[in-house]
């Protein structure tokens, strides 16, 4: 069978994506460890790359529900393959802008605010699985941050307490802890974000008649989205480690395997009941929880602020952006 060369492209853009979501959330797994010089930084890369490939097999619960949990393509071939075109190329351009200025912002929840952007300028209003979208995206986005940084501040204080007598060398052996702690994050990451784009290009096979809705992700759909997002791991993102390493607040070692141990345990909690939300929101949270147990003032909430109003503006930052490039090519006849 001849593959049609536009499902080609959606599949290059849709790896493209998960490459530059690997590039702009390296910072989710590495910076604690890097800022706290717990790791060095390409022993921190490597290590990241290695486990975000493995993360990426564990669960297929986020794909499906990026595959129809969230919008009706309520198309197939050409038609279909476009639709989805155009929501990851909104997902991109929001993500380009938020790296160049070095903002954490959600990869995830730009993949969404394009494919709800493409739907309401498509089809209007009944084109968004609302339903969906608020008990799977909002309320999860609303209360993962939340609990990342509440976990986050009462474990860290049950660190100081258990510690109390304890001697500032004590920092040296959290060092050694945040390899296990950071492992487990990039581990969780891999869980989370490559599920995604495998949700996306399940779409596109559906949209063309390849793949049905109750089938399972495939195999090489799997690998390719592990590959594509351990690479962009591997490039890093260096803007954004310095934001989340430094800027938030300055961590210690202990401060750090705090941070990664609470991202870690809600990012694969959540990724096992299929709820795509964002790294970023979560380890954000965690290191301002595990910084404020230390004192309040410890984290700068300016910048913390700017961080969340990228995840505020995201949504419909990146679903404006989609609509707009629909509106585009629908004028050239094109969508």
């Amino acid at each position: 069978m001849e593959i049609p060369w536009l499902l080609i492209a959606v599949i290059i853009i849709a790896l493209a994506f998960d490459f530059v979501n690997g590039f702009h959330d390296a910072a989710n797994a590495i910076a604690t460890a890097v800022s706290t010089r717990a790791l060095p930084t390409y022993v921190a890369v490597t290590m990241a790359v290695i486990l975000n490939f493995l993360g990426a097999f564990m669960f297929t619960g986020v794909a499906k529900t990026i595959t129809s949990g969230l919008v009706h393509v309520n198309s197939s071939g050409p038609e279909g393959q476009i639709f989805i075109l155009i929501a990851l190329l909104g997902a991109i351009a929001w993500n380009i802008i938020t790296w160049y200025y070095g903002l954490p912002s959600s990869s995830s929840h730009a993949l969404i605010g394009g494919m709800v952007g493409v739907a309401l300028a498509k089809i209007g209003f009944d084109g968004v699985i609302w339903s969906g979208v608020i008990s799977r995206v909002v309320i999860p986005g609303l209360i993962s941050p939340a609990l990342g940084l509440t976990i986050g501040f009462a474990l860290m204080l049950a660190i100081y307490w258990l510690l109390r007598k304890a001697t500032p060398a004590v920092n040296r052996k959290f060092k050694i802890c945040q390899i296990f702690s950071s492992g487990c994050l990039a581990f969780a990451q891999g869980t989370n974000d490559a599920q995604k784009v495998m949700g996306i290009i399940t779409m596109a096979l559906i949209a063309e008649g390849l793949r049905q809705p109750e089938d399972d992700i495939h195999w090489l759909v799997k690998t390719g989205c592990a590959l594509a997002i351990a690479a962009g791991t591997s490039a890093g993102g260096w803007r954004i480690i310095k934001t989340m390493g430094s800027k938030v607040v300055r961590l210690q070692p202990a401060n750090g395997f705090a941070a990664e141990l609470t991202s870690a345990t809600v990012l694969i909690s959540t990724a096992s009941l299929g709820m795509p939300v964002s790294t970023t929101h979560v380890v954000t949270g965690a290191i301002m929880g595990a910084g404020a147990a230390k004192r309040i003032k410890a984290v700068r909430w300016g910048v913390g602020k700017s961080i969340a109003l990228a995840w505020i503006f995201t949504l419909p930052a990146s679903a404006c952006m989609s609509a707009v490039i629909y509106g585009f090519l629908h004028l050239l006849g094109i969508a």
